[in-house]
């Protein structure tokens, strides 16, 4: 007689986490649950299905054969346990999108949403890094957020959906009285020398600082060393006056007084924008985002490369050139 398996989805939940982490500590962290009894989850789950999924030693833990074997069927019942939830959720609940901060393009796509889907209500949030809005993404404290999806860890693209809807221009904000400021443009050559700020040591953004990182190398350029986390444009006018460094920025970036915005040029620097949620998801609202976004990149040419821009080589999630 064939085997018949009943597996409880939680034991199938707590192993992705370890295969994704690769360590108990950190997936039993992103479950909210004890190592101990995410342990006892594991067991059972191996004792259900009669084999061993994870080779576990003092220094590592990795996968057995049949844990490989094991993981694609995960994923699939759990996105499938996700659909069903979303669908009798979405119809009611609110739909929570991070914006990343106050003034951003981003905010006119979720307006537009709005006018799209007015019966509909879309609650807008300011987590500021998609770092770590992917974070709250996938613990269920947010929907939706906007940023350089290429710039997260495979493990994390690996439960995320998104869709391409901005090549950014990149800028400099500078002090307003700073050598470069009467600039109509800065020229990436003339930051040669510079440290120019990129949010280094906020976990929050490590997909930004990557981005400056690569953009940066073999021009003479410095990311600048961490600075206090700033929330709001006040705090932000505050440092960016006592520390008198530049920051790396995008053209739409909100205005500070005190500093001023200049586009970088020769190459253009782009940032790659997505707009990201969780695999599975299903809600009007997010319908109303994607075609929000997509009518107005249509409309202001946000899908056209500029020509000779600078981008990461071998970007995930952007379109072939």
């Amino acid at each position: 007689m064939a085997t018949s398996y009943d597996i409880d989805p939680r034991l199938l939940r707590a192993f992705a986490a370890v295969a994704d982490e690769l360590h108990f500590t950190r997936a039993a962290a992103r479950l909210y649950v004890a190592q101990q009894a995410l342990s006892r989850d594991i067991r059972r789950l191996e004792r259900e299905l009669g084999t061993e999924l994870f080779v576990r030693t003092t220094r590592q833990v990795s996968l057995t054969a049949d844990g490989e074997r094991l993981l694609p069927y995960a994923r699939r019942v759990l996105a499938a346990c996700d659909e069903l939830a979303d669908a009798f959720r979405a119809a009611t609940r609110p739909l929570l999108v991070d914006l990343n901060g106050v003034g951003f393009a981003h905010g006119r796509v979720l307006e537009r949403a709005r006018e799209l889907a007015p019966e509909q209500e879309l609650m807008a949030r300011y987590e500021s890094g998609l770092t770590g809005a992917a974070a709250q993404i996938l613990a269920g404290r947010l929907d939706v957020s906007f940023g350089r999806y290429g710039g997260l860890e495979p493990a994390t693209r690996a439960r995320l959906a998104s869709q391409f809807v901005r090549y950014e221009p990149m800028a400099v904000l500078l002090p307003e009285d700073h050598p470069l400021a009467d600039r109509d443009t800065v020229p990436l050559t003339a930051l040669a020398g510079e440290s120019v700020y990129a949010g280094a040591g906020n976990d929050r953004t490590l997909e930004w600082t990557d981005l400056a990182a690569r953009l940066f190398a073999g021009r003479g350029i410095a990311v600048a060393p961490p600075a206090p986390m700033v929330v709001g444009k006040e705090e932000f006018r505050r440092i960016m006056a006592k520390l008198r460094t530049p920051a790396l920025a995008v053209v739409d970036f909100p205005s500070i007084p005190g500093s001023v915005l200049r586009p970088l040029v020769d190459p253009v620097p782009i940032s790659p924008v997505s707009l990201v949620w969780r695999k599975g998801l299903r809600h009007p609202g997010l319908d109303a985002l994607r075609a929000a976004a997509t009518e107005i990149g249509g409309r202001e040419g946000w899908l056209e490369r500029p020509e000779g821009a600078w981008l990461p080589e071998g970007e995930p999630g952007v379109p072939a050139a």
